[in-house]
């Protein structure tokens, strides 16, 4: 059980309603410093909720979180000058330079002179773009804007970094670079990183992710323990009819399947020695069979009973 002063982020009982419509319930969990952590989950989960409370623009009821060993409700200023914050939403004034933009960001924070000048050195060098440093932002590839927003939310020096949807419009190359610089900033300068996501890929980079599903926690650990806990392989049939198949495999082999939009879906250790009985016991029914290790994808079915998709 992990220590809780070393918590950096206590989340405890948190709802959170937009007039009728609740976004978050009962909302518990902790992050922990100096990892990476992220949020999970479709749109209308309510990660993008729960990103605008932990980064002060939504205001949370007092008592329910503590950040930084802060509560936002009442500490909600000096908690600003400790966190560092990155939307999905582009920020950068594309008129300006890469230098430019860094230098007003800064005066935001009451940074100046030689300091400031020096900071910028060190943040644009830590993301490629020294040399790019005096050419307007207009003229920047998705991915280099990503670098300079980075750079912009890391110049004041916080302990905790929160990311929104942070692979966003960037190409695979633009993304590996991304997290590159998010490790190097985790392991290097003790930051904890703390990202909202729909990409399964990048979930997987996590150390720790929180599976959210129409506002509460489905389920809360390391990306590969959840996946432990699925067990076995998962098997994946197609079939013109479906929901026969699935009433054939309980009748005749006497294990229950999930029929998911119209796929037909069962956990099996060593699931290929499986496959020819699924076959000789519904010959004609099955169109294709696929086999593999659980996915991301499988443990977000397993924990909420429906597929991952966008409301």
């Amino acid at each position: 059980m992990p220590d809780p002063s070393q918590n950096i982020i206590d989340i405890d009982h948190l709802s959170h309603s937009y007039g009728r419509r609740a976004a978050l319930v009962e909302l518990s969990l902790q992050v922990h410093r100096g990892e990476i952590f992220g949020f999970l989950g479709p749109n209308g989960s309510g990660k993008t909720t729960l990103f605008r409370i932990l980064s002060t623009l939504i205001p949370a009821p007092p008592g329910k979180i503590k950040m930084l060993g802060l509560d936002p409700a009442v500490d909600r200023d000096a908690l600003r000058r400790q966190i560092g914050v990155v939307f999905q939403s582009p920020s950068l004034d594309k008129q300006l330079t890469a230098e430019e933009n860094l230098r007003h960001q800064g005066h935001l924070y009451g940074m100046r002179g030689r300091a400031l000048s020096l900071r910028i050195d060190q943040l644009l060098d830590r993301v490629g773009l020294s040399d790019r440093r005096r050419e307007r932002v207009e003229g920047f590839s998705g991915g280099m804007r990503r670098r300079v927003e980075l750079a912009k939310g890391l110049l004041h020096q916080p302990q905790l970094l929160l990311l929104d949807e942070p692979s966003t419009g960037l190409d695979p190359t633009a993304r590996i670079d991304l997290w590159h610089y998010l490790r190097e900033i985790q392991q290097n300068d003790g930051v904890t990183v703390l990202l909202t996501t729909h990409l399964m890929d990048e979930a997987d980079r996590c150390a720790r992710l929180a599976i959210l599903d129409h506002g509460k926690l489905a389920a809360c650990d390391a990306p590969a323990i959840l996946k432990e806990r699925i067990g076995g392989d998962v098997i994946t049939l197609a079939s013109p009819r479906p929901a026969q198949v699935a009433q054939l495999i309980h009748d005749k082999l006497g294990i229950t399947a999930e029929l998911l939009d119209g796929i037909v879906r069962l956990e099996r250790a060593r699931g290929h020695e499986f496959v020819p009985q699924l076959i000789e016991a519904m010959p004609g029914l099955i169109d294709s069979v696929s086999v593999g290790k659980p996915t991301l994808e499988d443990v977000f079915i397993r924990v909420t009973g429906h597929v991952f998709r966008d409301d």
